[in-house]
């Protein structure tokens, strides 16, 4: 509190003591019992706060269970590769060996320099 803030309390403080001299003994006492009544049933209640509170105890959630996430950020990216490995079309290398090994001529008629020439000839 600034300045202005402690006179005006103080003063208010002042006027309520004031006040309470005042008043007749058998109403101060009253009052006291519903006062002490009311703190005895009083119980501090954790305030809601609102912000980046929750950043803290995200914070401290990672931390004590970094081993369980780093097991399924692996587990993840495992997955995330076998599928993009199932996606993606076939290239030309699979492709050649597939039907390299799938033909019944023999590798040597591919790897022969004349047989490109002999192919294109005999679709004539």
């Amino acid at each position: 509190m600034n300045q202005p803030e402690h006179d005006l309390a103080r003063k208010l403080v002042r006027y309520l003591d004031d006040g309470l001299d005042q008043l007749e003994p058998r109403v101060r006492e009253r009052l006291g019992a519903a006062r002490r009544n009311a703190l005895a049933h009083y119980r501090e209640r954790p305030a809601t706060v609102f912000g980046l509170v929750w950043v803290g105890e995200a914070v401290a959630w990672i931390a004590h269970h970094r081993l369980l996430i780093a097991a399924a950020a692996l587990v993840l990216v495992t997955g995330a590769v076998v599928y993009w490995q199932g996606t993606r079309p076939a290239n030309g290398v699979t492709d050649i060996d597939f039907y390299l090994l799938t033909d019944e001529l023999p590798i040597n008629a591919y790897l022969d320099k004349g047989f490109d020439s002999w192919l294109k000839r005999s679709s004539r």
